[in-house]
């Protein structure tokens, strides 16, 4: 009874270590393609897209998706080339194409090694679960945190980021369909359209 009483503590001490103090942010794949659905709060819209990540490079590509014909819609496709410092924003139907300065630095969709674990927990029910972890920016010197972050412990893709400004959630992005590396690297490359590209970005309205 006592050594299954201790081979119990032991397993227990492990699970915490495990998902808890001792947790080290995992290494996120630098490649993949995959959808999301990007939720902005302050609009109140849902935006869903194919999207090719490419970290190594610094690069994104959004498409985002036409799900139903809705009036005075447009779509884009976005080429963000954050080593160039530029953002190709292409009109899908007319091909009109934009080319606008990055001001931000790139954000890679990872977990920072000075991150802070917050829990971890199951995604799904019983015979369908997959393990995350939850990670975020904040500090012991501050109550929020600015970005909370939600992983897969297996292989590290990325399944919800959250960012907050001013105490209120601006954006939550829910990653899924993820595969690794990139099938076709020339949707990094803008197209000819963008040769004579206009320097403001356009309205998604009529």
């Amino acid at each position: 009874m006592a050594l299954a009483t201790g081979g119990l503590l032991l397993l227990l001490g492990g699970l915490l270590v495990r998902g808890g103090a001792g947790a080290e942010p995992c290494r996120a794949p630098g490649q993949w393609e995959g959808r999301s659905v990007r939720y902005d709060h302050g609009t109140g819209r849902n935006t869903r897209a194919a999207v090719s990540y490419d970290g190594l490079n610094q690069r994104l590509r959004i498409l985002e998706e036409r799900k139903a014909l809705i009036p005075c819609k447009k779509f884009f496709e976005y080429i963000l080339l954050y080593k160039d410092a530029v953002m190709f924003q292409i009109e899908q139907v007319t091909k009109l194409c934009s080319k606008i300065a990055l001001t931000e630095p790139w954000d890679p969709y990872d977990i920072p090694t000075n991150s802070t674990f917050e829990d971890q927990y199951y995604i799904g029910g019983p015979g369908d679960q997959i393990m995350v972890q939850e990670w975020s920016d904040r500090k012991p010197a501050r109550k929020l945190e600015s970005w909370v972050g939600v992983y897969t412990v297996k292989d590290c893709y990325p399944v919800q980021e959250t960012y907050t400004k001013n105490y209120s959630v601006t954006t939550s992005t829910r990653f899924f369909d993820l595969k690794l590396g990139i099938a076709d690297p020339s949707v990094f490359t803008p197209p000819s359209t963008c040769q004579t590209a206009q320097p403001r970005k356009m309205k998604d309205e009529c």
